[in-house]
């Protein structure tokens, strides 16, 4: 989605000539003629996304002023430009005080303008990827730090919110690189235990012979090597939430411990003489289908009730490509704090290959691709990526009529049979590119190794 304005202005001629110049920069606008307007929308909750504020200071009623102060007692985070008759220093130190990012002086040129909104909403994103990375390394993510415009995830979202309200067992699906973690976190950083640890485990990272061990901890002597007294995640997560990511991979013995630890809220670490009481708020997630494990007898199906209470679905990139320039938008912020590249612009020819890519990687593809692109790319933030400057990987895959390798024809298709047929020919053409390697392949593709081992064997290649 483009980046939206909203105007205020009382002055209706004054307010089309600033409507055309922002559209001409390459923006949405939204027009209103009062500060009252102004504070209506950003503080309505099913208001449009508003990106940032062109606002004149002198209008009737609540003025420019008026309206910088409610936006700083609500605590909102909206870049704001002030529009100004009067270039007076007191107007402009006054408008900076009250939180103003920039002035123009009407009337405002084209040029003046569009510096002026491109530094706001750079400023803006750069902020925004700070407080995320606090917010991360605190512990804190929210569902604000979740980069989405699309319809699909705003139910999602919804779904989220009312559970991070209270302890009831999430099971997160989704395909590998979506962002389940990222949901796990959101979470539980907006519900009452966000002050407590938040505790995550990858549980197919863990060897069969220790998954009992790292979950539910040992006492010193408990086995060979067991030279120390482990707590355990279930006692370290304590108060708080413990997250088992992709919990299908666990084996059927360790699944018959976890369901023991849930129905009784205590866990018996290896070796220990009596169980303990702890206090936990289970968050799982999974790649795989765990009804088609249960039917194969991979998977406990009293464990998948217990841990499914509320399921969370998270739909892969190619069912909400609307959030593509946007993510992008924001890896480039990432990245650009990360490493002191500078962000660059995506042309829109290479926008739209970008839209267009199938991304059996997700998330974690797209984020590998714009990193390669930005330091290939050479130049400063003057630079603009176009279609021939991205990956051949990812400009070579949008075909004018989608086939498979095969000859067989997908555009008759459902949506979900498309993707399967697709994403298969992909990765097996990926697979053959790196002469068989699937470490490679799946570094390159953006997933992780056993991930990518699930998905062929789900395609029927592996």
């Amino acid at each position: 989605m483009a980046v939206s304005i909203l105007i205020a202005d009382d002055d209706a001629i004054q307010r089309r000539l600033v409507e055309n110049m922002v559209q001409k920069c390459g923006y949405e606008t939204i027009v209103v003629d009062s500060g009252d307007a102004v504070l209506a929308l950003l503080n309505a909750a099913d208001g449009p996304v508003i990106d940032a504020v062109v606002l004149d200071l002198v209008m009737p009623g609540l003025d420019g002023m008026g309206v910088l102060a409610k936006i700083r007692e609500a605590g909102l985070n909206i870049p704001i430009i002030v529009q100004t008759a009067h270039g007076g220093i007191d107007n402009v130190v006054s408008a900076m005080r009250a939180g103003a990012h920039d002035f123009v002086v009407k009337p405002a040129g084209i040029e003046r303008l569009q510096v002026s909104l491109r530094n706001a909403l750079n400023a803006s994103a750069l902020k925004g990827e700070l407080q995320r990375i606090r917010h991360s390394r605190e512990g804190k993510l929210t569902f604000a730090d979740i980069i989405t415009r699309s319809e699909i995830m705003a139910g999602v979202l919804r779904t989220a919110q009312k559970a991070a309200a209270s302890t009831i067992p999430v099971l997160i699906e989704g395909e590998s690189g979506v962002g389940k973690e990222l949901f796990a976190r959101a979470i539980h950083g907006s519900g009452d235990r966000k002050s407590k640890p938040f505790v995550a485990v990858n549980c197919g990272a863990i060897p069969d012979n220790l998954v009992e061990s790292i979950l539910f901890g040992h006492e010193k002597g408990a086995f060979t090597g067991a030279t120390e007294r482990h707590l355990g995640k279930f006692v370290e997560a304590s108060g708080g939430t413990l997250f088992l990511d992709e919990v299908s991979e666990l084996p059927l013995a360790a699944q018959v411990k976890l369901l023991r630890a849930l129905q009784d809220g205590a866990v018996e670490a290896v070796g220990a003489r009596r169980p303990v009481k702890v206090d936990v708020r289970i968050i799982s997630s999974t790649a795989r289908n765990l009804e088609e494990e249960i039917a194969e007898g991979r998977f406990r199906e009293d464990l998948y009730h217990r841990l499914s209470v509320v399921p969370i679905r998270v739909p892969p990139l190619s069912e909400r490509r609307e959030d593509i320039p946007e993510l992008i938008d924001y890896f480039m912020d990432q990245i650009s704090i990360a490493t002191g590249l500078p962000k660059r612009q995506i042309g829109q020819d290479a926008m739209a290959v970008l839209q267009s890519h199938i991304w059996p990687g997700n998330v974690r593809q797209l984020r590998n691709n714009v990193e390669r692109v930005m330091i290939l790319a050479g130049g400063g933030p003057e630079v603009i990526i176009t279609a021939d400057m991205l990956p051949q990987d990812v400009g070579s895959m949008v075909p004018a009529m989608p086939t498979s390798n095969n000859g067989e024809h997908i555009m008759g298709l459902p949506l979900r049979e498309a993707r399967e047929v697709f994403e298969r020919d992909y990765l097996i053409a990926q697979i053959s590119r790196f002469s068989g390697n699937i470490s490679r392949t799946a570094e390159f593709v953006g997933m992780e190794r056993s991930a990518l081992h699930r998905k062929l064997k789900a395609l029927g290649v592996g």
